[in-house]
C-alpha cells in the first residue's frame, strides 16, 4: 500500500501563527488528517492524553517551553512520530539531546519541499512501526496460544494420565477432526476440567 494511499492525524505546537500558516499550506492534503493546533506545551500535553496522533511537530521554542522533553515523551508513546523545528545555531545542541529518543530534527529556517520531504520520510517511518506493531501482536497471540495449549496438555497429563507426546497428539487429533484451532481444543479441555 503506497504512502499517499494512508491519512496521518497531526499535532502541531507552534507559538507562531506565521509558521501554523507555512506549514498549514503542506499539510492540506487528504494525506493528513485531523490537524490540531496548540500554541504551548500545557496544552500539547493535554490533547495528547485525549487521544493518540500519528505525527506531532514542534516549533522550537514554544511560548512556556522549549518543547524537548514533550519531544522525547511523544516520541516514546507508541505510534508517534516527532520532528522539532529549532533556531539552526541550536540544531547541532537539539540533535544531541533528542536524536537517540527517535525524535527528528530540523534547522530553521527552511524550504518547504524540505519539509514536504520529512513529511515523507515521517509517513515511512510511522508504516514501519505499524507493521512492528502487527507483527507484535501477532507474536503475543501466538504466545498466548501456545500458553493455553500447555495448560491444556498438563490437564491432559494430570487428569487422563496421558504423556506429553499423547496428550499432543490428542489436542493435535481433535482439532484436525473438529476442523478448529488447538486453542480452541485447549480452551475446551481447559473448561471441562477445572
Amino acid at each position: 500500500m503506497s504512502l499517499r494511499e494512508h491519512c496521518y492525524s497531526i499535532l502541531v505546537v507552534s507559538s507562531s501563527e506565521k509558521f501554523v500558516s507555512s506549514l498549514s499550506t503542506l499539510i492540506s492534503s487528504p494525506n493528513f488528517g485531523p490537524v490540531n493546533t496548540v500554541t504551548n506545551i500545557s496544552s500539547a500535553k493535554r490533547v495528547l492524553g485525549e487521544r493518540d496522533y500519528d505525527f506531532v511537530i514542534i516549533n522550537s521554542p514554544v511560548a512556556d517551553d522549549p518543547g524537548l522533553r514533550f519531544a522525547v515523551d511523544s516520541a516514546a508513546s507508541e505510534g508517534c512520530v516527532v520532528l522539532v523545528f529549532v533556531r539552526s545555531e541550536m540544531y547541532s545542541e537539539t540533535v544531541d539531546r533528542v536524536v537517540e529518543n527517535g525524535v527528528f530534527v530540523l534547522p530553521k529556517p527552511i524550504p518547504g519541499t524540505t519539509i514536504s520531504i520529512a513529511l515523507d520520510w515521517m509517513a515511512g517511518i510511522r508504516e514501519k512501526i505499524r507493521g512492528l506493531k502487527e507483527k507484535r501482536l501477532s507474536f503475543e497471540e501466538k504466545m498466548e496460544e501456545i500458553r493455553i495449549v500447555n495448560r491444556a496438555k498438563w490437564i491432559l497429563i494430570s487428569e487422563l494420565k496421558m504423556d506429553e507426546p499423547q496428550a499432543h497428539r490428542y489436542i493435535s487429533k481433535q482439532a484436525m477432526d473438529k476442523c478448529v484451532s488447538k486453542r480452541e481444543i485447549a480452551e475446551e479441555i481447559i473448561k471441562v476440567y477445572t
